[in-house]
């Protein structure tokens, strides 16, 4: 039976392939992304291949704007049983550079928004006692990274809120799960390495174990199921897709 999910990110890199994945399990998906031109050009490529999609400009630091959207999934797809925030973003900074505002803004964005869409979405799979929800957070908040403070900040914060709500919203039959990416070659991680803050994903490949980078399409695999009535058994856990660089 098709849900209906939501997708935060899901313009481009992991958030529209995990959109494509949950389409392609049946689910109606709601395309979220502050680029609405490229979330509007991902749902009508969803659209285009048979599924039922519809996209919104978001800032996910935006409550109102959070709340928006979703009303207007309620009103086109219907009640938000499936939560995926793939929405965040990175920098590069040594520590004692970091202005407060690039602080709050990292926070705002990676943690502030992740909480936003889950407080806003968690409702509806309270009333309709069936939920998934999948947070993307970053390896990085396991393994630690240099002059990625705020970004690694934000991300452990991620990780402490899905098992916070593991434990809340379990006995109303909602999952609440992470996918902590390793080197996953997405755009942003192209740009990154572009401007020298990343080695390529070339240089990167050959340090993994299993000598390639991850693609976008590794981590929807993992979390289409994870989004799945097989997986309603596992809550509250850190499912790494990261090649075997962090174990």
């Amino acid at each position: 039976m098709g849900r209906v999910a939501v997708v935060t990110g899901a313009a481009s890199g992991m958030g529209c392939a995990v959109s494509r994945a949950l389409a392609g399990r049946g689910h109606r998906v709601a395309l979220l992304d502050v680029d609405g031109p490229a979330a509007q050009r991902a749902a009508d490529d969803l659209r285009a291949a048979g599924a039922e999609a519809l996209a919104g400009e978001v800032d996910v630091s935006d409550r109102a704007a959070v709340d928006a959207a979703l009303d207007k999934v309620r009103t086109e797809l219907g009640p938000v049983e499936i939560m995926v925030t793939s929405a965040g973003i990175e920098a590069f900074t040594s520590f004692t550079d970091i202005t407060a505002d690039a602080w709050e803004r990292m926070l705002a964005v990676n943690l502030t928004g992740t909480f936003h869409c889950l407080q806003a979405a968690v409702p509806d799979m309270v009333a309709g006692r069936w939920g998934r929800v999948v947070t993307i957070s970053s390896s990085s908040a396991q393994s630690g990274a240099r002059q990625m403070a705020h970004y690694v900040a934000s991300k452990g914060g991620v990780i402490a809120l899905t098992k916070a709500l593991a434990l809340e919203y379990a006995p109303e039959g909602i999952t609440v799960n992470t996918i902590p990416p390793g080197c996953i070659d997405t755009p942003m991680a192209r740009r990154s390495a572009a401007a020298g803050n990343l080695p390529s994903m070339e240089v990167l490949a050959r340090h993994v174990p299993v000598r390639r980078t991850g693609t976008p399409e590794d981590v929807a695999a993992v979390c289409a199921f994870l989004c799945s009535e097989e997986a309603g058994y596992i809550t509250g856990q850190v499912f790494g897709v990261n090649g075997g660089l962090y174990l």
